[in-house]
């Protein structure tokens, strides 16, 4: 059975990082395509980003977040990231990690009912 526990999150100032986990039980990295999704009060659920297996093959970023949020994996904890640097406001959400079997796919378009895991989700607080 495939787990996705996650740690990390909670508040910061403007300008400022964190990091999400989101570590894998009962599979390997290597077989799996990840996505983290956020979702804020009175929005739909958003896209953040997405990769493929332990190297993080053909990531994708929403536009909102490009140049400030990356993915990461360690082999060893099998254990996937979300290094959020330059913090916003409009940051603030639930952040959920997501896994499908490879090949896939997860993206931005993959519709939700498609995502085979979820994480049980991490508030992040972004304050001005």
């Amino acid at each position: 059975q495939v787990q996705l526990i996650q740690s990390g999150g909670g508040a910061v100032q403007a300008g400022g990082s964190l990091r999400l986990s989101c570590r894998v039980s009962g599979l390997s990295l290597s077989r799996l395509v990840f996505g983290w999704f956020r979702l804020a009060p009175g929005k739909e659920r958003q896209f953040v980003a997405s990769g493929s297996g332990s190297n993080m093959a053909n990531s994708e970023y929403a536009d909102s977040v490009k140049g400030r949020f990356t993915m990461s994996t360690d082999d060893a904890k099998n254990t996937v990231y979300l290094h959020m640097a330059n913090l916003q406001p409009e940051d603030t959400a639930v952040y959920s990690c997501a896994a499908r079997i490879l090949p896939g796919p997860l993206t931005g378009t993959t519709p939700l009912s498609r995502i085979d895991h979820w994480g049980q989700g991490t508030q992040v607080t972004v304050s001005s």
